[in-house]
């Protein structure tokens, strides 16, 4: 089971880097325009095999890519002082205009993971390159809010004392600023979260929830802030994503696709529970949110959409 990496920099090998952890795959191939760079990550993850489950990693070339079943997309350029967001939006998709292409001439049957932010858009823009070379739109999805929906899982376990894995709850919409945590859907052993806090004597008032609320949409900022980048997160998130399609495991995930109507916005990607299986995206699975959570969701789409004709890309 051959994964392919393009973009060798913190999240593409901190990605390789949870795959040889969680023993996911049987060969990662590291391709980057720096070929120095990913040749020294190709070599550093190797030696960490024998620590960790048995798997080849290699740096390459496009051509190398070949018989992968999933290529994850983490390449793009950094923003410059004093760049905007759209220009460096431009730039980026600039860049996947030409990595696209090249990695679906020798990796025809992959499904494409993006992982390059900001991840709707860059997701949007590699579906539409992807199809005009005749790849099957279900077999390109970003990692969208498979993060956020962790990070949230997470601080609500920590809250009421429960294993992250064993609660249900999303983050949907766009992968930013605007996002929506989905707290009207969300469930412990099947029960809401008022019900929980009621029955274990938890606070659980609107103080917590925007406490909750602000960890998770800011979580990226403080990191960013403290560290410069963030990439263990995403990376594990990448690790999950690919694994979850090799092993064909038919998971409910966040992820980002691009979809014909989403409250009332056309043709726009974002990140809604997706049904993954070995092929790619199955089907999207609606949520029935609250009044506000779908405003909510309205509004997220209707700033990817902005940002995606923005562009002219379309």
């Amino acid at each position: 089971m051959k994964i392919g990496i393009v973009g060798a920099g913190m999240v593409g090998a901190t990605a390789a880097y949870a795959m040889v952890m969680r023993g996911v795959g049987r060969q990662i191939v590291l391709v980057d325009l720096n070929q120095k760079r990913s040749a020294a990550e190709a070599n550093d993850l190797f030696h960490a095999v024998p620590f960790a489950n048995p798997l080849q990693i290699t740096a390459g070339s496009y051509a190398d890519l070949a018989g992968s079943r999933v290529v994850i997309l983490a390449a793009g350029v950094a923003q410059r002082p004093g760049e905007s967001r759209l220009h460096l939006l431009g730039r980026n998709a600039a860049v996947f205009r030409d990595v696209v292409p090249r990695v679906l001439k020798h990796a025809a049957d992959a499904v494409l993971v993006v992982a390059t932010n900001p991840v709707d858009i860059m997701t949007h823009l590699a579906t539409i390159y992807a199809t005009q070379a005749g790849h099957p739109a279900n077999r390109v999805l970003g990692s969208g809010t498979t993060l956020d929906t962790a990070r949230f899982r997470t601080l609500l376990g920590a809250h009421f004392g429960v294993d992250p894995q064993h609660v249900h709850a999303y983050v949907v919409g766009e992968h930013g600023d605007t996002e929506v945590l989905t707290w009207s859907t969300a469930t412990i052993a099947g029960m809401r979260l008022d019900q929980l806090a009621a029955y274990r004597d938890v606070p659980f008032d609107e103080q917590v929830r925007q406490r909750i609320d602000h960890r998770v949409r800011h979580a990226a900022y403080e990191i960013i802030e403290g560290k410069g980048a963030t990439y263990y997160g995403v990376g594990s998130a990448l690790a999950r994503i690919t694994g979850a399609i090799l092993y064909d495991q038919r998971a409910i995930l966040t992820v980002s696709s691009r979809l014909e109507n989403v409250a009332g916005v056309a043709d726009v990607t974002l990140s809604l529970p997706h049904l993954i299986s070995g092929s790619g995206l199955v089907t999207t699975l609606p949520l029935k949110l609250d009044e506000a959570e779908q405003k909510a969701l309205a509004a997220s789409a209707h700033v990817i959409r902005q940002a995606i004709d923005s562009l002219n890309e379309i």
